[in-house]
């Protein structure tokens, strides 16, 4: 197997190379189905997930702050249709005393699905770790329940830090002794800390959803190419689904729920090909000819 060294100059010196394989490997794979699933369970669980989350947050902070974090966050993963989840969250919100424990619980549980189903994704596409060692099934179920966790906590600092700047913007801006302006501070603030989130949970899905350990830096790498990729998607969806999309003269009032599912499946695809691109440089001198690699 060869060093990391001498991977890096093999993709460099034959990048179309590499890329064809990366290609020709995902479609194997059945990529565009894996990132269908993911995106059907991701529309599943997003409602119930950011609900859930808001119910227990806004027992600790100011329920409209979160809200409108909540819309930012939201804005990144389904551009163009933030206002359409955050009507259906707003309602749930009002009424979730009605729920009942066992609903909540249901909830939870829709709630996890995108995560288990992604863990699925990934292991097709690392299937050559899967064959050497297989993850504890307790592992498997504890995992979304824990990146639920994560995303709360995420929430619970972005209200907590845009709080404070908010709390200086008012009191003048004055901190050691000069005079600061926060001009369009929140929107600023929102979509820098919401891109770095961005990057933070896909190098994290990176690390921790394929069997066994990956090199930080391939999952860092493989996050901020996700990351940046999926900026460049967000903003011609915006664009496409405002301008040239017939897709409201086609399905009418099923048009929100297939603009989002779109943008899901198009955050899926980047995702797991991302994945794809990491597993294929691991396999790189492994002398498997399905991958399309060097041997």
């Amino acid at each position: 197997m060869p060093s990391s060294a001498a991977r890096l100059a093999l993709v460099t010196r034959r990048p179309w190379r590499f890329v064809a394989g990366v290609v020709r490997t995902f479609r194997a794979n059945q990529g565009l189905l894996l990132a269908g699933a993911v995106a059907y369970y991701t529309l599943l669980s997003i409602v119930p997930l950011f609900a859930l989350i808001l119910v227990v947050l806004s027992q600790v902070i100011e329920p409209q702050r979160l809200l409108e974090i909540t819309r930012g966050y939201l804005a990144l993963v389904a551009p163009g249709e933030a206002e359409a989840l955050m009507a259906q969250i707003e309602v749930f919100l009002a009424n979730w005393k009605l729920v009942g424990i066992v609903g909540l619980a249901v909830m939870l549980f829709f709630s996890s699905l995108a995560f288990t189903v992604l863990e699925n994704a990934m292991s097709v596409i690392f299937h050559h770790r899967v064959r050497i060692q297989r993850r504890h099934f307790l592992v498997s179920a504890i995992l979304p329940y824990f990146y639920i966790l994560l995303l709360g906590f995420g929430l619970l600092v972005v209200s907590v830090v845009s709080g404070g700047i908010d709390a200086i913007a008012d009191d003048g801006g004055r901190l050691l002794g000069g005079h600061w302006v926060f001009s369009g501070h929140g929107a600023t603030f929102m979509y820098i800390v919401g891109v770095l989130g961005e990057v933070l949970l896909l190098s994290s899905l990176y690390l921790v959803m394929p069997v066994g350990r990956l090199a930080w830096r391939h999952a860092l790498v493989g996050g901020v190419t996700a990351a940046v990729l999926w900026e460049l998607t967000r903003h011609f969806l915006v664009w496409y689904f405002s301008t040239l999309s017939f897709v409201n003269v086609i399905y009418g009032t099923l048009a929100t729920a297939v603009v989002i599912l779109l943008s899901l499946e198009a955050a899926a695809l980047i995702l797991l090909l991302g994945a794809q691109v990491i597993a294929n440089y691991e396999r790189i001198g492994s002398g498997e000819r399905e991958a399309g690699l060097w041997n």
